[in-house]
């Protein structure tokens, strides 16, 4: 009967103000730190990043997941982060924790410096007079800040589907463990979501020949795959974000000189044609293709291969959002702080 109660009280929609409220705030949009910030996202939202490798992929979500963990104030000083829990899921097993360390601490020294916590507003002619105030700024960070943000930074390594099902699967109970201890999930990272591509199809093609394998073919653990995130979503309010490396050669590559890296490209007529063709070979099954709601394409940028900071020659890509369309494309450039967007 307790059940009936607590059903008959949802579908009447009794709530109070303060639970309303709650709820709202709990869900309401966030914007990430560039190149991310074109598009609020909200919890349930799947956000794919596609790029050759190296790209800056596994860059972004380092980034992303620094302003996730970062509180938004700390002893007075603003940083401008959620404060949330993030989950990384490593299927590259690539990750160097080292270089999300040093991109804490070179935000916490960044926000100490400037007081307002808005490094990445520089710009790449900035780049190096930064770093040279930098050097005489005093270099000291709040440790205990520094421990708590770490703490909210959930690694996982996978080697394989089965590993990753089974981590999947077992995610609901580590995070009620982080929200008992004060730490509510913002983030759900995949890094990368075709690493076991391969794989799975070598397994699909034995599956062909040994009926009792079927459970391993490519198109089911993918499927269960979304299932199982699917699971994660109803009940934890939260992002997804996943990068996908391209192993098939373009299929309709963009000519970047013939684009402006503005909001006021027209995008009626042939434009509008050309954005549902999409600027790579899909190798994804269908099932994980419906289930994204937001699609990035990260390239080499056409216009400078690379730029001259100090001492170092740094690549710069450009970051182009296909779903949503938009008519803007940011290039930006990684160096030891991090991604800086480039004009």
């Amino acid at each position: 009967m307790g059940g009936e109660d607590e059903a008959n009280s949802w579908i009447r929609g009794d709530e109070t103000a303060k639970q309303m409220l709650s709820r709202v705030l709990r869900d309401r949009a966030f914007l990430l730190l560039p190149p991310l910030n074109r598009v609020p996202l909200r919890a349930g939202n799947v956000v794919e990043i596609t790029g050759a490798s190296p790209s800056a992929k596994t860059q972004i979500l380092i980034q992303a997941a620094i302003s996730c963990i970062l509180p938004k104030t700390w002893n007075g000083i603003h940083y401008g982060g959620l404060g949330k829990l993030v989950l990384f899921l490593d299927l590259d097993c690539r990750f160097d924790v080292l270089r999300l360390s040093e991109m804490l601490k070179h935000r916490l020294l960044q926000a100490n410096r400037l007081g307002n916590g808005a490094w990445w507003q520089l710009e790449a002619s900035n780049v190096k007079n930064s770093r040279a105030s930098q050097d005489k700024s005093n270099n000291v960070y709040d440790e205990e800040l520094y421990v708590s943000c770490m703490k909210r930074f959930m690694y996982v390594r996978c080697y394989d589907s089965l590993q990753l099902l089974s981590t999947l699967k077992t995610l609901h109970c580590r995070i009620r463990q982080q929200e008992a201890c004060g730490s509510q999930v913002g983030v759900l990272m995949i890094d990368s979501i075709g690493a076991f591509h391969w794989t799975d199809r070598l397994s699909s093609s034995l599956a062909l020949e040994k009926n009792n394998r079927k459970s391993l073919s490519l198109t089911n653990v993918v499927e269960t795959i979304v299932q199982e995130v699917k699971k994660i979503l109803q009940v934890h309010s939260l992002v997804v974000i996943a990068t996908k490396a391209t192993i098939y050669e373009e299929k309709f590559p963009t000519n970047e000189t013939n684009r402006k890296f503005s909001s006021n490209e027209d995008l009626s007529g042939n434009a509008s044609s050309k954005a549902q063709q999409t600027p790579f070979r899909e190798f994804m099954p269908s099932s994980w293709q419906a289930f994204v709601t937001h699609k990035i394409i990260i390239r080499k940028s056409a216009y400078h291969q690379s730029l001259q900071t100090g001492q170092q020659s740094l690549s710069a890509y450009s970051l182009e959002w296909l779903q949503p369309q938009l008519s803007s494309i940011d290039r930006f450039i990684v160096d030891d702080s991090g991604i800086v967007i480039v004009t």
